[in-house]
């Protein structure tokens, strides 16, 4: 750890790939323990996420002050709405008009899931016990936060799309998620998120500390005042100021951050 850590501290963690294995629903116990033992210090956790909502073992683990969802679209700070990013119309529109053949297209509400699947493919397992309906009948009215599409030609339709509508947030489409994208509305990234809970929580960003794997979380690693990559995926490089070999590695990791806060606690009250 090359920069000194002092509090008020501030960690932001990525899910899938990072906090918890990918696909996952539980945090690894070594790392459940050592958020356990930095919570006694008075360090505060954010989760910031791609998915819509965060597992419970995972609010259990980390007793975040804020979870942002949706790629940062989504904010509740200390159990308190902060901030709900949906799609315009027009843009709304622009992001359906994908035209490709048996594509999977996921559009998220606050309270419902909208979904188009290639005929005969089955309704995914995380799907089936949430209120969803199919993608045809999606009201006007409804307040879409996020669109998600599967498909092997996926990253032309996002080349496309940033191409006509750039101010849109589009993620995937690449290592390690080929053949999958996301697309949130203007604002709705991991770093715009991260700055507005570290401002709400009055801790400097010079004082957070971000853990990302994928390329949705450059935008969190990138502002932030250290970032830790966790695996070896080459864009990531740029932006990362350590690395860990992945989930696996972070509870020794944070064990040891918490051994220097004590230490440095410590210090000064002699």
């Amino acid at each position: 750890m090359s920069r000194p850590f002092v509090l008020p501290l501030l960690l932001a963690f990525d899910l899938d790939g990072t906090l918890i294995p990918d696909g996952g629903l539980t945090v690894p116990a070594s790392t459940r323990a050592a958020l356990a033992r930095l919570r006694t210090l008075g360090v505060q956790v954010a989760v910031i996420t791609g998915r819509d909502a965060a597992p419970a073992d995972v609010i259990d683990a980390a007793r975040p002050a804020a979870v942002a969802t949706n790629n940062g679209g989504t904010v509740r700070i200390n159990d308190q709405h902060h901030l709900e990013l949906h799609f315009g119309q027009d843009d709304l529109r622009a992001v359906l008009a994908h035209g490709l053949e048996d594509a999977r297209v996921i559009a998220f509400t606050a309270h419902r899931i909208y979904i188009d699947t290639p005929a005969g493919t089955p309704t995914p397992d995380w799907l089936r016990d949430r209120p969803h309906a199919p993608l045809s009948e999606l009201p006007e009215s409804e307040k879409i936060l996020k669109v998600g599409f599967y498909h092997p030609g996926i990253r032309g339709w996002r080349d496309a799309l940033s191409g006509s509508h750039p101010h849109l947030v589009m993620t995937g489409a690449q290592e390690p998620y080929t053949d999958f994208l996301t697309v949130t509305p203007a604002g709705a990234n991991k770093g715009a998120a991260l700055m507005a809970i570290a401002g709400a929580l009055d801790i400097d960003m010079a004082q957070t500390v971000a853990f990302g794997d994928s390329d949705n979380d450059v935008a969190m690693l990138e502002v932030a005042g250290h970032a830790v990559q966790l695996g070896d995926l080459p864009l990531l490089r740029p932006h990362a100021d350590e690395a860990l070999s992945g989930p696996e590695a972070l509870g020794a990791y944070l064990e040891r951050l918490a051994e220097r806060l004590e230490t440095e606690s410590a210090t000064a009250l002699r």
